[in-house]
């Protein structure tokens, strides 16, 4: 949802800058922009510490725009009571006030102890930027784009190496500024999704019809070798303007990508922009396509995992279990579960989550809603199959319940912190009919175990923990903690 998601950070530069600017009715009426105490208003105090785990990340917990010294403490302390982390937007369209914004907040987090929080998404826009010598190239030489993406200025793939000095500077200007301050960079990630190379839709006949992408893929009949060069050439884009200048001055900060992580060769999930188009490798399932997936997260440089967990709408289409709520929590939990069993346990997984369906039809057609109850089970197995903590997306309009559903859960996890900091998964296992659902962390000689049924619970059910058989009863909305003597 690039288009909603363009309009909420909108949204947010529109009503900081109404509170900045504003009247005194203005002021006095609220201290912290809207989207801020929206964020405020849906979460309450942590009951349990969450130690030096990761907070907490909300869209809307972002870019609070121009805060004295004081304020910056307040409102940085505040959202850590709650466990939420405040983020900083870099916008590389104004530089100093940005900048100045960021800093003032990194201040904050710096002397109160904790991570130093940036959107970098404005630093990576765009390398498809409308100039014609970045569009294909026809047998005529006449240049053309690809309009398959909804964005009219799609072009070559390997039409690109000129932007990456324009892009990398962009990200170096701020990466060179908090180096100068002596700031550290803790957490930083970017939602780059519709620009640089992309093999779907219809990019690949785009490719064949290009002089250019003809001579530089010796196959290109092959869709494996043609996604493996487009990959590699996306790769290559965000490693050299992003993780590079980042990680070469901040060894230790957590960078990523939206929908790039670890996976089995598989995404189980299509983004708002993509289709499917006869020809492309996948596996079936039902009436769902999973793409054949290039493993591309080693060659990024990244250094934490982002799966994204969206309650998209042709999910709902794509199976026929009778318990509709099945059909999203069966999807979901295969995307959490093929992040968590192939990401090395010291790279952590920060997981997008959303709960509103994603892309609704027409009224008439609409796909039934995710129970707010199941929702909050599929965050606990999340939680226990490896993510690490949640980052929120959502528009305004969602903000108040897609928040409180996630930090509720967030917020109760947090009282079995070991687990969650040295636990070990011991099920990735997705049942691919209705029925009990178990996950767990494994430390020690105990296991943490929550157990979801979706059929009416039989008793207790055996499962096999390492070399131990063990009776996990049935405790709705509940964890148990079973000892494996």
């Amino acid at each position: 949802m690039k288009t909603q998601k363009l309009a909420a950070v909108l949204l947010i530069t529109a009503l900081t800058a109404s509170m900045a600017h504003g009247g005194k009715d203005t002021e006095k009426a609220a201290k912290w922009p809207p989207h801020i105490q929206a964020v405020l208003d849906a979460t309450k105090p942590l009951e349990f510490g969450r130690g030096d785990r990761l907070p907490l990340y909300i869209w809307q917990a972002m870019a609070p725009g121009p805060l004295d010294d004081k304020d910056a403490d307040e409102l940085v302390r505040k959202l850590n009571e709650r466990g939420v982390g405040l983020i900083s937007s870099w916008d590389p369209r104004d530089r100093r006030e940005s900048l100045a914004q960021s800093l003032t907040i990194a201040k904050a987090q710096k002397k109160l102890g904790l991570r130093i929080n940036i959107n970098a998404t404005g630093c990576l826009y765009s390398f498809f930027n409308g100039d014609e010598r970045t569009a294909h190239i026809d047998s005529g030489g006449k240049p053309f784009w690809d309009d398959s993406f909804g964005k009219r200025n799609m072009g070559c793939p390997f039409a690109l190496d000129f932007r990456i000095p324009v892009v990398r500077e962009q990200v170096e200007y701020f990466v060179d500024e908090y180096k100068r301050a002596g700031l550290d960079i803790d957490f930083i990630f970017v939602d780059w999704e519709v620009d640089g190379p992309i093999e779907f839709n219809k990019a690949h006949a785009a490719s064949k019809r290009c002089r250019r992408c003809l001579q530089n893929i010796k196959n290109i009949d092959d869709f494996d070798e043609f996604q493996k060069v487009l990959r590699k050439l996306r790769c290559r884009l965000q490693r050299r303007t992003y993780a590079e200048p980042v990680k070469s001055n901040f060894p230790l900060a957590l960078i990523g990508n939206y929908g790039v992580y670890p996976h089995n060769g598989f995404r189980y999930w299509y983004d708002y922009f993509e289709y499917y188009v006869g020809g492309q490798p996948y596996k079936a399932d039902k009436r769902a396509k999973y793409r054949k997936w290039y493993r591309e997260f080693p060659e990024t440089g990244y250094t934490f995992a982002m799966p994204v967990v969206y309650t998209w709408r042709r999910i709902f289409d794509w199976y026929d279990y009778v318990d509709t709520d099945y059909r999203w929590f069966y999807n979901l939990l295969l995307v959490a579960s093929n992040a968590g069993e192939h990401t090395f346990a010291e790279i952590p997984i920060i997981s997008f989550v959303h709960w509103h369906t994603v892309g609704s039809r027409s009224s008439g057609d609409e796909a039934k809603q995710f129970s707010e109850e199941k929702y909050q089970e599929l965050l606990w197995h999340m939680l226990l199959r490896g993510t690490d903590t949640f980052f929120v997306w959502c528009g305004w309009q969602d903000a108040p319940k897609e928040i409180q559903l996630v930090h509720q859960v967030y917020a109760e996890a947090q009282q079995f912190g070991e687990f969650l900091s040295k636990g070990t998964p011991i099920s990735f296992n997705v049942p691919r009919r209705p029925g009990t659902v178990i996950s767990g962390l494994k430390l020690a000689d105990r296991v943490l175990i929550r157990r979801t049924d979706f059929t009416q619970p039989q008793g207790p059910v055996e499962i096999t923990v390492g070399s131990t058989k063990i009776k996990v009863e049935s405790a709705p909305k509940q964890c148990q903690i079973i000892s494996l003597h």
